[in-house]
């Protein structure tokens, strides 16, 4: 966060970052405090049709902003590995599944055969968020725009259109839950919410594209990895590892369902409970 400080994408001040895991137990950072709004669900309730829509532009601007910085010039060019990022994302959200599988998912294993096969040619190198949701984005008290962008655990340097896939994931999905509801069967014009070839089409004039290649493919691996963790957080349930005591009462089973084109489709049962804080605002511990 500290080297985005000076660019357009909005994030809380650092003022510490301690790598001695002996003061209290854990690596740390201090932030500040910023005072603000989170919204888990995707259809942004409690705000007016003017307001919804007003936000998911700017949701669209501060994703291609992150985009759009240099990651060399900002001091990031070893954040991470600077090719490869899909197929070293199949292959890591592969082997999580397997490894907390409890069950046999026909869907899961053809996705799994599929998705390593099929990685689309070509490579693009950002930053990226790894979690860009409304859930991790802290919006103003009362204007419509996000101040501040919030859980960085995931990010690292990547392809850009997983980022976008993953926040546009909100449009393939219904309301699952408080963290991850989606907009499967809502009315956006009557909400305000731009539609998600208006949100593509946001992004592509706000990044300089003429297209968005590949994007069923970003779609898929990101609703893959959304099953990937689902089943992992439903087996630590199991185990009574859970971080949330309550992540296993729903049942954590990623699940078939027909999609609107009849096709099967991986999707999950219960709320994600993945490393959530119960106070949002960003500094507040």
């Amino acid at each position: 966060m500290a080297a985005l400080a000076d660019s357009d994408v909005p994030v809380p001040a650092m003022r510490l970052l301690e790598d001695d895991a002996s003061i209290i137990g854990t690596p740390f950072y201090v932030m500040d405090y910023v005072e603000g709004r989170i919204f888990h669900a995707a259809d942004l309730p409690d705000v007016s049709v003017e307001d919804r829509g007003a936000m998911y532009r700017d949701m669209v601007r501060t994703l291609a902003a992150l985009h759009s910085v240099d990651y060399a010039a900002v001091g990031l060019e070893d954040f991470g590995k600077p090719s490869g990022y899909v197929a070293r994302q199949v292959k890591r959200w592969s082997d999580q599944y397997q490894a907390s599988r409890t069950q046999d998912v026909e869907s899961m294993e053809r996705l799994m055969a599929w998705l390593p096969e099929h990685v689309p040619p070509g490579d693009e190198t950002t930053i990226a968020h790894g979690d860009f949701r409304p859930g991790n984005l802290l919006f103003h008290p009362t204007e419509p725009r996000v101040i501040a962008v919030l859980d960085w655990e995931l990010s690292t340097l990547g392809h850009p259109l997983g980022d976008l896939a993953y926040f546009c994931m909100a449009y393939r999905l219904p309301a699952l839950s408080r963290e991850l509801g989606g907009l499967v069967g809502s009315d956006l014009a009557a909400l305000g919410i731009p539609s998600e070839a208006e949100v593509l089409a946001q992004y592509r004039q706000l990044t300089g594209r003429d297209e968005i290649p590949a994007f069923g493919y970003f779609m898929g691996f990101s609703l893959f990895r959304l099953a990937a963790i689902a089943q992992g957080v439903y087996k630590r349930a199991l185990d009574g590892n859970a971080a949330d005591p309550k992540a296993g009462c729903t049942g954590w089973r990623p699940r078939c369902w027909p999609t609107s084109r009849g096709r099967s489709s991986t999707q999950v049962d219960g709320p994600v409970a993945q490393r959530k804080r119960k106070t949002r605002s960003a500094g507040r511990p």
